[in-house]
């Protein structure tokens, strides 16, 4: 008895080890299959990568990106085309107008425009911009008219017969005069006069014009004589001050508009 429980003991013991076995086996055969199918899948990615980057460090990319790397390549080429045909087209300009319209250096042009606007201060038209009503403006409007100064002064200095700008009710220590300093570069040096006192003051009032669009008195002509003035007030909402006509009638001073409708065309743009 106690015989056949120790050969049916090591029959089980046999029949679990040839399970295990088998076991094992099935479980080496599909490791290994399955990591030569995982170097195949690298030795394709490899050949894949060696066919797309054939000069070594082009990073591989779609078709889409490739079409619009070419259609940007295309865009710069032309861009620099035309700059190159601009830049000979300048040349040929220069060549031609050599006897009419000759090149000067920046130094000279800067020489030129200081003399021009000296010279006005003595002996040319001048402009007043009155700057006594800032203290009713924001912060915002301040800066508007701190850019309108700049385009006045760089206007005017352009032009062949400059006036000469005084900048009248004008403190150093206004708001304003900070946000010129913060927006327009070189203020400080601006060929300009700036003084505190009041136009009104500063000059006879029998000598004052007073650019106004609420005047019935076209400006025709200007007048060495005469010192014309410029209100520098920005306002966006509703009118909060201004110099009426009434004001200058107490003061008998001349108010005059600016015809710009009878001297501008507007140019008319065709429909895109």
């Amino acid at each position: 008895m106690d015989w056949k429980l120790e050969g049916s003991a090591q029959k089980t013991d046999s029949h679990e080890l040839q399970e295990q076995e088998v076991i094992l086996e099935d479980t080496g055969e599909d490791s290994i299959s399955e990591s030569f199918r995982l170097l195949q899948i690298d030795v394709e990615c490899e050949h894949r990568e060696g066919d797309m980057l054939p000069t070594g460090g082009t990073v591989w990319c779609s078709k889409n990106v490739q079409r619009k790397q070419r259609h940007w390549e295309k865009i710069v080429a032309a861009k620099k085309s035309k700059r190159k045909q601009e830049k000979e087209r300048r040349k040929a300009n220069r060549v031609e107008n050599s006897g009419i319209c000759p090149q000067h250096s920046k130094r000279f042009l800067r020489s030129l425009t200081k003399e021009r606007l000296l010279e006005a201060k003595h002996s040319g038209p001048r402009l007043c911009i009155d700057l006594s009503m800032t203290h009713h403006m924001s912060k915002k409007e301040l800066s508007r008219l701190a850019g309108q100064i700049r385009r006045l002064y760089g206007s005017n200095k352009k032009a062949s017969r400059p006036f000469w700008i005084y900048l009248t009710g004008f403190t150093t220590d206004s708001p304003l005069y900070e946000e010129c300093l913060r927006m327009n570069d070189g203020f400080s040096s601006y060929l300009l006069d700036i003084t505190e006192e009041d136009c009104f003051s500063l000059f006879p009032l029998d000598t004052l014009v007073y650019l106004t669009p609420d005047s019935e008195h076209a400006l025709e002509d200007i007048d060495l004589n005469k010192v014309y003035i410029l209100g520098g007030l920005v306002d966006e909402s509703i009118q909060k001050f201004c110099k009426g006509n009434s004001d200058l009638d107490q003061r008998s001073i001349d108010s005059q508009f600016l015809p710009a409708i009878l001297f501008f065309v507007r140019k008319e743009f065709a429909p895109s």
